[in-house]
Parts: C-alpha cells; sequence; structure tokens
C-alpha cells in the first residue's frame, strides 16, 4: 500500500498559469497533492501552464474545488496552514504535520483578511530581507514545502 501523500498545496484562484505549472511539477517531484480553488485565471489547458509542467502532468494529483469551504468539506479533519507576507510566525518556526494542507493565495491579492484573522495560530510567513516586498507564489511554495518535508524527516 502506497504511503499518503506528505502534504497538500492549495491554490486558491490562481492567477499566472507559468506559477501554477512550476508548483504543480513540485507536487509531482514530492508527492503532494495539488489542489486548485475558485475561478483560475487561465484555462487548464493553457500552453504556458503546460510548458512550465514539462511532462510531469501523468505524476500529479490535481483536484478542483469550487471554494475553500468544498474542500473543507470534503476534508473535514484537514489542518489548514495560511501563507501571508502578514503572518506573524516564520515558516521555519512553525510546527508542520505530515498531511498539512498549505494554502495560498492569489497572486496579486493574497487570502482574504478575514480567513487570515480567523485563523492567526496557523498563518506563517516566509522572512523577507530588504525592500523587495514578495516572492513569487512558485518560489513562496517551494520554500514552504521542503521546510514541511523536512520538519517532518521526509528528505532522508
Amino acid at each position: 500500500m502506497p504511503s499518503p501523500p506528505p502534504f497538500h498545496i492549495v491554490l486558491v484562484e490562481p492567477e499566472i498559469p507559468p506559477n501554477t505549472g512550476n508548483i504543480a511539477r513540485l507536487c509531482g517531484a514530492t508527492g503532494s497533492i495539488l489542489h486548485l480553488v475558485g475561478k483560475l485565471g487561465f484555462a487548464t489547458d493553457d500552453r504556458h501552464l503546460k510548458r512550465a509542467g514539462l511532462d510531469y502532468w501523468h505524476a500529479v494529483d490535481i483536484r478542483y474545488w469550487q471554494d475553500l469551504e468544498e474542500l473543507h468539506e470534503a476534508f473535514p479533519h484537514a489542518r489548514l496552514v495560511y501563507t501571508s507576507k502578514k503572518g506573524e510566525q516564520s515558516h521555519a518556526s512553525f510546527d508542520f504535520k505530515e498531511g498539512d494542507f498549505i494554502v495560498f493565495g492569489r497572486e496579486t491579492a493574497g487570502l482574504p483578511e478575514e480567513l487570515l484573522a480567523a485563523n492567526r495560530d496557523r498563518c506563517i510567513r516566509i522572512p523577507i530581507f530588504g525592500p523587495v516586498r514578495s516572492l513569487n507564489l512558485s518560489t513562496a511554495a517551494g520554500i514552504v514545502l521542503y521546510e514541511a518535508l523536512r520538519q517532518c524527516g521526509r528528505l532522508q
């Protein structure tokens, strides 16, 4: 019996096809499940999306949801971890657990303020030093996912 996926990456209303393609590739490389939530800013047959994922689409478990509520109904016991530059806790100090759902917001707007406010204890940020205000979505997903994998002993 195969082991359960270590993590779930959740993209809420992603807007840029290559970012989603790169994150799909990341999920394929780590055995993580990719969840696409809400209205996408592109068609899933977009050539830029497919090109970023290259030949790895067959290796990615991608699931689609109308909204976060539908995702939560399908996984009622899931722990959702929200990423935001407004999070108070660093991703490196957060205590990840296998099976966590790591949630990322839209490239231009992030996650809704009310969602973050209601889940402060599960909001994380990647520290940024210097004048840059944010990281690329696919870069952020890689940083957080690999820290979570490291913490859970999955990088041996």
